[in-house]
Order: C-alpha cells, then sequence, then structure tokens
C-alpha cells in the first residue's frame, strides 16, 4: 500500500491538472511587471524593503542573465532592492535545511524542480496559490510547484535533455547519427579514439546524474520507482556495457553536465546527453565547432527528462516584495531575455509559443518536451534519487552487477512509497 501523502500528492496533482487545463484564461489575482517598472500588489498595495535570491547556476552566462533583470528593477523602483547570492549545487540543499533549521533563510530560491515538493512539505515555502497567476503555465512545470492542490512557487524555465554530435567524429567514422541503443554503442565505439571517448553524460551521484540516467529507464517503458524490473535492469545493463566497450568514461561519476560540455566542445566526447540551457554557452565559446543535435537514441520509446528551475518565496520572509519581483521577472520581454540568455524553455506557454522560431537547433528540445518525464513530484524523491544515482554509480564503477543494484535501489523506494 501506497503511503497517504504520496496518494494525497496524486489527487492534488490530477485536481491541478484539471484546473490548468484552460491555460488561456486569464486572471487579475497577480499583476505583471509594469513597463515602467512600477511594482503593485494584487490589492494595490505597495511592497517594500530588501529581497535576496539564492541560485546555484555556476555558468557564468546564468548568473550575467539574473544580475541583469536584478540590475532593471532595482534601477526603475526606490521601494525594494533585490540582490543574489551563489550557493554551489552540492551544498545548495544542505544550505537550504540548515537555513530552515536557524532562521536564516533568503526571501526567494530558484531550485530544481524535483527538489520543490519537499521543501514545500517541510513549510519552508509561502503559498502563493492566490497571489501568482499561473493560468499561461505549462501544466507539468506548474505541478512540480503544487502540493496538495496549493500553489507554493512559479516555474522558472523549462528544459529537456537530447543527445549532441559532433558532425565531422561521426563523418570521419562513416556514422550516422544513432536512433536506437544498439547503434549508439556501436558509434560511440566507433569514434572513440586514443584522445576521444565516443559518448558520456553526467553521471554523479547526485540528483544531477539521476536526470541524466532516467531517460534509458523510461525508454525501455518502465517508470522511476522500477528500477528493479525488467526495464531498469536493462537500463542499467545498457551503462555496463558502454562502461565495458570503452566508449564511455568512468570519469563521467565525476563530471558535471557542465563539465561534460566543457569535454564535447573541447574535443573529447564525440556525443554527450546534455541540455538546452548549454546552447548559448557553446555558440560563444566554439563558434567553429561542427555539432547538431538529435534525440536521445531509445530502446522501446522515445524518452527525455524534464528539467528546469523553480521560483519559491520563502514563508515568513518578505512576501510580498519577493512576489512583486518574481511579476517582474516573469513578465513578457524579461522573461524572454531570461529564456533566451539561459537557453530554457519558457515555462509560461504564450511566451514559448514563439520563442524559439527559425531555430532548428532549440526546435528539437521543443519537439522532446512531449517525450519528457518529470522526476516525482513527491517530497521524498530526493531519497528515491539518491537510491537511483547510487545504483547506476555502482555499475559504473563495477562495484554491483546491474540486477543487485537494481534489487538495494528499489528496496529503499519501495520503503519510501510502498510496495
Amino acid at each position: 500500500m501506497m503511503k497517504k501523502g504520496f496518494l494525497k500528492l496524486l489527487a492534488a496533482t490530477m485536481s491541478l491538472s484539471l484546473l490548468t487545463v484552460g491555460c488561456g484564461a486569464s486572471s487579475d489575482t497577480a499583476s505583471s511587471g509594469a513597463a515602467d517598472g512600477t511594482v503593485a500588489s494584487a490589492d494595490g498595495a505597495e511592497a517594500s524593503g530588501d529581497v535576496t535570491i539564492w541560485y546555484y547556476w555556476e555558468t557564468e552566462g546564468h548568473q550575467k542573465a539574473l544580475n541583469h533583470i536584478i540590475e532593471e528593477f532595482n534601477n526603475q523602483q526606490d521601494d525594494i532592492t533585490v540582490e543574489a547570492k551563489y550557493v554551489p549545487f552540492a551544498d545548495f540543499k544542505k544550505q537550504l535545511s540548515v537555513g530552515a533549521s536557524a532562521g536564516e533563510l533568503p526571501d526567494i530560491v530558484i531550485l530544481d524542480n524535483p527538489d520543490h515538493a519537499a521543501y514545500a512539505a517541510m513549510g519552508i515555502f509561502a503559498d502563493i496559490t492566490d497571489r501568482f497567476d499561473v493560468s499561461n503555465y505549462y501544466e507539468g512545470p506548474v505541478n512540480s510547484c503544487t502540493l496538495d492542490g496549493r500553489l507554493y512557487g512559479v516555474p522558472f524555465g523549462s528544459n529537456d535533455l537530447v543527445l549532441f554530435y559532433n558532425e565531422d567524429m561521426l563523418e570521419a567514422a562513416g556514422c550516422e547519427v544513432p536512433t536506437t541503443w544498439d547503434e549508439l554503442l556501436e558509434v560511440a565505439q566507433a569514434t572513440t579514439t586514443d584522445n576521444v571517448y565516443g559518448f558520456a553524460h553526467s553521471a554523479l551521484q547526485n540528483e544531477e546524474g539521476t536526470f541524466n540516467f532516467l531517460p534509458w529507464v523510461w525508454s525501455t517503458g518502465a517508470t522511476s520507482y522500477e528500477i528493479d524490473s525488467e526495464g531498469g535492469i536493462k537500463a542499467l545493463e545498457f551503462e555496463k556495457k558502454l562502461v565495458e566497450s570503452g566508449a564511455f568514461p568512468k570519469e563521467a561519476i565525476n563530471w558535471t553536465q557542465g563539465d561534460t560540455m566543457n569535454q564535447f566542445i573541447s574535443g573529447n566526447l564525440a556525443m554527450m546527453i546534455n541540455g538546452t540551457w548549454q546552447i548559448p554557452t557553446m555558440r560563444e565559446e566554439a563558434p567553429d565547432l561542427n555539432w547538431n543535435v538529435a534525440p536521445i537514441p531509445q530502446d522501446k520509446q522515445q524518452a527525455s527528462g524534464l528539467g528546469g528551475e523553480n521560483y519559491a518565496v520563502i514563508a515568513g520572509g518578505n512576501e510580498e516584495a519577493a512576489i512583486q519581483f518574481l511579476q517582474y521577472a516573469t513578465s513578457g520581454e524579461t522573461c524572454l531575455y531570461m529564456m533566451n540568455a539561459m537557453g530554457y524553455i519558457s515555462a509560461d506557454a504564450t511566451i514559448a509559443e514563439t520563442q524559439f522560431e527559425g531555430d532548428e537547433v532549440y526546435q528539437v528540445f521543443v519537439d522532446e518536451m512531449k517525450y519528457a518525464n518529470a522526476r516525482g513530484p513527491l517530497p521524498e524523491w530526493p531519497d528515491i534519487s539518491d537510491a537511483i544515482s547510487l545504483a547506476f554509480n555502482k555499475v559504473l564503477i563495477g562495484e554491483a552487477e546491474p540486477a543487485d543494484a537494481a534489487k538495494e535501489a528499489q528496496a529503499t523506494i519501495d520503503s519510501i512509497i510502498g510496495n
């Protein structure tokens, strides 16, 4: 039997789906950032004071974009002053948990969407259900901010994963772009040389690694909660084949998605799995690199991972001023600037509809959104993710066989959601 909390979350997600069917509906529950930067709450009251934002982006372009809109906002009014603080991804969850216990939290956090439900369940985030309008947003990202039918955040932007490939390396090896697992293994081996690995993805033992591994599981038809299944074991076995072939570096257990991108643009990788957000950096830092993208090679079905971040307002902080800033940050041109600068797909469907017209690379990511699976939303997702990442890490370094690693992960998963 599943835990009551899990069943309540499923029910909440279903009820929110009904509420967000009419994405084009208008709402006056929240105002957008005005063109002149004026800020006012839904009831007309003015907000004021300092607002601190925590974020974990290590990419310089992301940081510059956030600081740019903060500077614009601060310069357009005198009542609210916003500042941003970088917290390393590896320390982010710990800092948030410690800060909650010590009463030392910012006013806004930008966090990975699978973690949102866990912190909402802890009571850290403010309920903004009637204070912010998300009627035009995609259902999936909104669901990631929702717990028990209440809205505890605003989707910042969405992204997904695809296959990046070096066109010159594939051509030199006489290979076509792989579309299946067997083809991927074959092309990865063919493009591996003394100085180049054929394929890699971030395989860290954390949420970043889980994000990159799960498309293999989903492609078999299994779910995130069915690791000890035919499909889950098959996905782990495929990772083992890649490593044993010599085409996938074991060092990837220490690579972030940013590290993986750097290996690719440096010519050390022929193919990689990575996300939308890398495109601006790649185009700027490697303008002469001949690369392209394609759907992730599949087993039984096409699959990708839904990623992205959410804004969350900290309960008991400067809530009104924080919401004022979020209304500005998510308004039309400001949101579009952020999405384009960071390589994200807007969670606001009205903005995303025309965001990438004429850009064939980005369009592949947009097309993949319909195959992108969400992780969770579930308050206990971080613990499930830890079990999954531990399983594929053990397989990659040869510490456990796929079946044994899957069985161990499943025991943890079952203890969380019931069996």
